[in-house]
């Protein structure tokens, strides 16, 4: 039985001699590591927060203001090339026409092509032309049939100016066939550049196609000023080549990660700098809509840059003294924290575990040394009454532990746990809620002011220019529905247009009593049999309206009138999610779409229908942008601080002719500049990142300590007491093969030595009365 015992005992210590993985040595390392690296990037990150002289934040509204015109370039594009190929496919399905009706017509609902003409493929002769002079002779008719063949192409004019030509075919049984050539200039459909602003075309080789902004050297007075002229052609053609050769990369590759929002190439590039002043611009290739989906204006290979001069400020670099201070705060309040953990919870545990394998090996001729606190001091008293047991004392006497009501009034494991980590709080609290906080100090550059301005009205012009693009559509189709067409023949136009273009949820003729007698899509939201609104006869005011006042949706829609058919019009009604669609610019923020009366009518993020903006400050920018200054009114935009932090704000209302401006909408956006890389936000942030750290390399050490040796050496102590206090039965098992673990191990020895030494007792007591008996049992 002792030879088994022994055996065991051997067992239970080479498996405490173990290497111990974990322990309480790991979490107070790991502790230390994370501190020092988070020293380390406090030091360094901080000086770097604001040590550009041109924030980030206006880069990257240069890329964005670039975007913008990539959007706006191909859509027009794509537009015209849409409304060629569908007035060419009403002509076809229609009686012959005369070549001067056609380019007649072309030129009445559409002004978008500098010149239009029709060619006789057969002998190349030219049938009729309206405008510019078109370069036919660019075009090779022999080569129409071949595989995209129609497709649009560019060409160079003599005096530098580059053209794209839309091709389209005219073909009517019995007749030549016909070619009809749409001209258009590579120039920017309304994109508002401010002051200082250039922007430009280029092709993949980087030459610049078209540009805008840049006054010829003739048209300045003075020599400062031609050479500044002669200054911003230079840089604005390097930034071509280098946007050229940029634009040939995998949008992955190209754009940094979490910018998203554009399916294209598109940077920011930095230039040199002039009387002060840091040219800066933004590049994007044009893509398609859609990711992977090319269209027309995608084949030609488009780049857009757009460049501007910004005022550098040397004087907003940070100051890398506080990131000096906040380490070296860092370094001081971690070392005090680790020492609190080193001092009171791993220096007395290693101890207890080096006291208890001495006991283990029968060395008991020293008393044991008990700490100071928590429960390495309970299981310490524990060993040393342990020792005393095996020297034979009884188990239920006192030794010099003290008193078992005394044994629980130490200070625990766990609240030096917490001591460290209100040290560590102390730094990481301020970090996160106090320190650098931005909102009264944020300087928001102009340029970030002036770019909200002008996009949202870039934005505003696009929204206009589409509401006309419909009621243009509109006015075509009415226009090829004469008086003898058929209410299945409208159908079908109606049909196709709507297929066409996305815009419209519904097509449909009406009568001039109300009465509609062709239907494309979702049934009307104008009521049938409706009086007309006007003494035209036309079924409501203004070519384009909102239907209602209330309601979960608005209905826009707009009208043409049907030439003799006594007040007929065709009227198309809006989609709100195309609308809403041509909102979603990355960079502006939450932007919505008001009427005359403030009330929102769409959105790019959630809202209600005509509710009111959600503050007033907003209410007032746009009636106040809203009001006329000179010939019509203009774009605004502001920063506001209150309560609820600084935003930009921009305002624009429609400006410019066709049947939309009578809406009197306008778009207003605003974003917070929280949101925006300005150096005193990104000290902010920067600044809560490191307390956040902070508190999480407090929160995952300290809890790792807390449950791989706290909770456990709680356990043990309660263990320890018992063993001490009598309890023979219970076996002791460790958790962990670390401090603790060996601790409960060696006391699980000492408890087996308890009970061959009761039993070497019991049995040395037993023998001596048998021997006493025996004789008396002979006589």
């Amino acid at each position: 039985m002792a030879a088994s015992s022994a055996k065991r005992r051997h067992k239970v210590r080479r498996r405490a001699d173990m290497s111990l993985l974990g322990g309480i040595r790991p979490p107070i390392a790991v502790l230390s590591a994370l501190l020092l690296s988070l020293a380390g990037i406090t030091a360094l990150g901080f000086g770097r927060a604001g040590e550009e002289s041109v924030p980030k934040a206006v880069m990257t509204s240069q890329q964005r203001f670039a975007e913008d015109g990539a959007v706006a370039m191909r859509a027009s594009i794509d537009e015209s090339a849409a409304d060629l190929a569908r007035t060419a496919g009403l002509f076809n399905a229609g009686d012959p026409a005369q070549p001067d009706a056609v380019v007649d017509k072309i030129g009445s609902v559409y002004q978008k092509w500098v010149g239009t003409a029709v060619v006789e493929i057969s002998s190349g002769r030219m049938l009729a032309a309206r405008g510019e002079n078109v370069p036919v002779a660019a075009i090779d008719t022999s080569k129409l049939s071949e595989k995209d063949g129609l497709s649009p192409r560019m060409v160079r004019l003599a005096n530098g100016e580059t053209r794209l030509l839309s091709l389209q075919l005219l073909s009517w049984k019995g007749q030549p066939q016909q070619l009809l050539i749409a001209s258009s200039s590579l120039r920017f459909p309304g994109i508002s550049l401010g002051k200082f602003r250039s922007i430009a075309v280029i092709d993949s080789t980087g030459r610049i196609l078209s540009s805008d902004g840049i006054p010829e050297s003739e048209q300045v007075l003075t020599e400062d000023q031609r050479t500044g002229v002669e200054r911003s052609k230079k840089q604005l053609s390097a930034f071509a080549k280098v946007a050229a050769k940029r634009a040939e990369e995998h949008p992955l590759k190209a754009n940094d990660p979490g910018e998203g929002g554009y399916l294209g190439v598109s940077g920011s590039l930095r230039g040199d700098t002039f009387q002060g002043d840091r040219a800066v611009a933004g590049y994007a290739a044009l893509t398609g809509p859609e990711p992977g989906k090319g269209t027309v204006a995608t084949s030609l290979g488009l780049t857009v840059v757009a460049m501007v001069d910004v005022a550098e400020d040397p004087t907003r670099v940070t100051d890398p003294l506080f990131g000096l201070l906040a380490a070296g705060a860092l370094l001081l309040i971690g070392a005090l924290a680790v020492g609190v953990l080193l001092g009171t919870v791993q220096r007395p545990l290693l101890r207890l575990f080096l006291e208890s394998r001495r006991l283990t090996r029968d060395d008991l001729t020293r008393p044991v040394s008990v700490p100071r606190f928590g429960e390495a001091a309970r299981i310490g008293q524990a060993l040393e009454r342990l020792r005393r047991q095996l020297l034979g004392e009884r188990a239920d006497a006192e030794g010099a532990g003290g008193p078992k009501s005394g044994r629980r009034g130490r200070i625990g494991a766990r609240a030096l746990l917490a001591v460290s980590g209100i040290l560590l709080l102390v730094w990481s609290a301020p970090m996160l809620l106090l320190l650098n906080r931005a909102d009264a100090t944020a300087v928001v550059p102009e340029q970030i002011t002036n770019d909200q301005r002008e996009r949202t009205d870039t934005l505003s012009d696009r929204v206009r220019r589409s509401l006309n693009e419909g009621h243009a559509d509109l006015v075509s189709v009415a226009g090829l529905l004469g008086e003898r067409t058929s209410p299945e023949d409208m159908t079908k136009v109606l049909d196709r247009t709507r297929s066409d273009h996305s815009r419209y949820r519904s097509l449909y003729v009406r009568t001039g009593d109300g009465k509609i007698i062709a239907q494309s899509g979702e049934s009307p939201r104008l009521p049938e049999d409706k009086k007309s609104e006007n003494k035209d006869g036309h079924p409501f005011a203004d070519p384009i309206t909102v239907l209602n006042d209330s309601g979960t949706e608005p209905v826009i829609a707009s009208y043409a009138e049907l030439p003799g058919r006594d007040g007929s019009t065709v009227i198309g009604e809006f989609r709100i999610d195309f609308i809403n669609s041509l909102l979603k610019r990355p960079g502006l923020g939450e932007i919505r779409v008001v009427d005359a009366e403030r009330r929102v009518l769409g959105g790019n993020t959630g809202y209600l229908a005509f509710e009111k903006l959600p503050s007033a400050r907003l209410t007032e920018l746009a009636a106040g942008t809203s009001q006329k200054t000179g010939i019509s009114a203009r774009a605004g935009g502001i920063v506001y601080r209150d309560g609820g932090g600084v935003q930009v704000a921009g305002a624009a209302p429609f400006v410019g002719g066709g049947a939309a401006k009578s809406l009197n909408w306008m778009v207003v956006s605003w974003q917070p500049a929280a949101g925006l890389a300005i150096p005193e936000y990104s000290l902010q942030n920067r600044t809560v990142l490191a307390g956040l750290l902070g508190i999480t390399a407090a929160a995952a050490c300290l809890g790792w300590l807390h449950i791989i040796v706290v909770r456990p050496l709680r356990e043990v102590a309660k263990q320890a007491e018992a063993l001490a206090d009598g309890d023979r039965r219970t076996v002791l098992y460790p958790r962990h093969h670390d401090e603790v673990g060996a601790i409960s191990r060696s006391l699980e020895l000492l408890r087996q030595q308890v009970l061959e030494q009761r039993k070497r007792d019991g049995a040395g007591a037993t023998a001596p009365a048998a021997a006493v008996r025996a004789p008396a049992g002979r006589n």
